[in-house]
């Protein structure tokens, strides 16, 4: 069975949307665990009519300390082996349930897997089709580092709508980390490519929204986020072997400086003057020769 978690408070803008997605992929092996955290709109009544017609929805509404606690009682009473998070405004691509099924039938325990996944914007524009080919823990530390963080890059997985994974990792790294409440997910990918068999799929699995309003969206454009990813990744880079952390210093240096040369030679009004004064001295000294 696969347990498909969905956290959510004050959804009544996309629970049903999100209800009706795992519905019709048609795939009986399922339960829809819906974790309300006291909602206060008309989130609830949603839940209760379809929970009323479909047995495979459960449901609990109470109080958490937020989306990671809420993940974390999803994943205690889930009774599937596979786990999928779902948030309330993300939706799978058809079928991708039955899909996921035949994999992990092949897939030694605990195993972690993901495919593609769209990204969209609020006027439903495709902005980009994260692949996130490279899984190894030197790949995604470096992937978050070289590029923006508009959540987009192309070697850390976006969302975990496009990602699935046996239950019993987290008998092995944990649960999500409470006190987290934005890089819940970045940790838990971390740990989790540590220690699973991890596989990637060049086939689209998710969707996932990225747009104002929303806490990731929001989070990323006032600047807090890449502060706080970036010291997710130092704390995490210390636990690992001593030739990978000198994997990722090298890379840094190696994509650092060609990076830097294409900035100036596009602003070179920007270049310290300490820099230009030198430069100018070797240019003099070359035309002298």
């Amino acid at each position: 069975m696969i347990s498909i978690i969905t956290p959510v408070y004050n959804g009544e803008k996309f629970i049903e949307s999100c209800l009706q997605n795992v519905i019709n992929q048609n795939f009986a092996e399922v339960e829809h665990i819906i974790v309300d955290g006291g909602s206060t709109d008309k989130t609830i009544d949603i839940i209760k009519h379809y929970a009323n017609e479909h047995p495979h929805i459960r449901w609990i509404s109470e109080k958490d300390q937020g989306q990671s606690d809420a993940m974390n009682k999803g994943v205690a009473m889930a009774q599937g082996a596979i786990i999928g998070i779902l948030n309330v405004d993300d939706f799978y691509e058809p079928n991708i349930l039955s899909r996921i099924s035949e994999l992990f039938k092949t897939l030694p325990e605990p195993s972690f897997i993901v495919g593609n996944c769209n990204t969209w914007d609020h006027r439903d524009k495709l902005i980009h089709i994260n692949k996130p080919k490279r899984l190894r823990s030197v790949d995604l530390l470096m992937g978050k580092q070289i590029n923006d963080d508009r959540m987009i890059d192309a070697s850390f997985p976006v969302n975990p709508s496009a990602y699935f994974y046996h239950k019993s990792l987290h008998q092995q790294i944990g649960v999500y980390k409470v006190e987290e409440h934005y890089a819940m997910d970045i940790d838990f990918l971390l740990k989790a490519v540590k220690v699973a068999h991890v596989k990637y799929f060049n086939e689209t699995w998710g969707n996932y929204r990225y747009y104002p309003g929303t806490k990731t969206f929001d989070d990323s454009r006032n600047g807090t986020s890449q502060t706080r990813v970036q010291q997710l990744f130092k704390e995490y880079a210390k636990t690992l072997p001593l030739i990978e952390q000198w994997e990722i210093r090298l890379n840094r240096i190696m994509i650092f400086i060609p990076l830097r040369v294409f900035y100036f030679s596009k602003y070179p009004q920007r270049l310290p003057q300490s820099i230009m004064n030198r430069f100018m001295k070797s240019i003099s000294y070359l035309n002298a020769k």
